[in-house]
């Protein structure tokens, strides 16, 4: 389920040799819950648009594609939009200026033809050098203070691309108010967000949730058992999840279907709990990374919604986002 990122108020070696990371997290965790602002700045600066100057797009930008990222203006590295506007008047030729971009992992020079409107240089381009967002905190390792959440990736919006985190941080937030889901249009958490109270860094942006140190004193709250794969059955099972300012609660779910073979969508799931259908109409945006509960173990986090009927949705093995929290 993608995270509501649009709308908030403000989603060793010994006799044997085994891979590094195996069986590197804790046995027992703190389950989350709780809902999280998240703010990843990026490596680069993200190109997400065009706009026309004097009527009409700019013509340097045949090689340049929403979704790349500027990382370099002729010899100035840049990563925030303030850098790029200093770095473009200092390092432009007459009306261009070489820009080092990043795709698919690639470095590329492009020249950028500016124009120039009332005295003042125009690039064309629409850029962001952050994402800020909602989501749910799916776990905190009490051993190694890694905790995991969301259970996907952060994406930009208008590109789809994963944002590349420079640096980043979990902090808390209020639920303010809920868009009710309905056939063909997931609805979402709507939340005020406090940076003053910061819970953790964020170390990494994978398509398995976002990751990282968590830097606050831990939740008051029993530790849970982690479920192995094969303990994992079809039948009742509970999500953990903020639907009021910040009061986590728990609501009945009954697991349909369990997939062994995806590498994230394992846990297929209908809501049951009729307080739960009757206030958010399933699943909706801003879920992202609610705990899954089963026999008072953890076993997996809220992942996605099905679009067509959202009260149902897929969540993610526990033990996968562990992994990934390891490496």
């Amino acid at each position: 389920m993608k995270n509501k990122f649009a709308k908030i108020l403000f989603l060793g070696i010994s006799l044997f040799a085994f891979p590094l990371g195996v069986l590197g997290y804790s046995d027992y965790v703190i389950p989350g819950g709780e809902n999280v602002g998240i703010e990843i700045n990026s490596k680069g600066i993200m190109i997400i648009g065009f706009y026309k100057v004097n009527g009409k797009l700019n013509k340097g930008t045949p090689n340049i594609k929403v979704g790349d990222q500027i990382i370099k203006v002729g010899s100035q590295n840049v990563s925030t939009s303030e850098n790029l506007i200093s770095a473009i008047e200092t390092e432009r030729k007459n009306s261009q200026v070489e820009l080092t971009i990043l795709r698919d992992d690639t470095e590329k020079k492009v020249t950028l033809d500016l124009i120039l409107v009332d005295g003042i240089y125009k690039t064309g381009l629409y850029v962001k050098d952050n994402i800020t967002g909602i989501g749910t905190l799916t776990y905190i390792d009490p051993q190694t203070n890694i905790y995991g959440a969301l259970g996907h990736q952060v994406a930009e919006s208008n590109s789809n691309k994963t944002v590349e985190v420079k640096s980043g941080l979990i902090f808390r937030s209020l639920v303010t108010s809920i868009d009710k889901s309905a056939s063909g249009n997931p609805g979402g958490k709507n939340a005020k967000l406090d940076y003053n109270t910061k819970y953790g860094t964020i170390l990494q942006n994978t398509e398995y949730g976002i990751f990282g140190k968590y830097t606050s004193t831990f939740p008051q709250k029993e530790l849970l058992k982690v479920a192995s794969i094969e303990e994992i059955q079809t039948g009742k099972a509970y999500i953990y999840t903020v639907l009021n300012e910040e009061k986590i609660e728990k609501f009945e779910i009954n697991i349909t279907k369990i997939d062994k073979e995806n590498a994230i969508k394992n846990i297929y799931f209908e809501v049951t709990d009729e307080k739960l259908l009757d206030k958010t109409g399933g699943v909706v945006q801003g879920m992202s990374g609610s705990p899954i509960i089963q026999n008072n173990k953890i076993i997996g986090g809220v992942t996605h919604v099905i679009v067509s009927n959202p009260t149902t949705g897929i969540g993610i093995f526990i033990t996968t986002m562990l992994k990934e929290g390891e490496r």
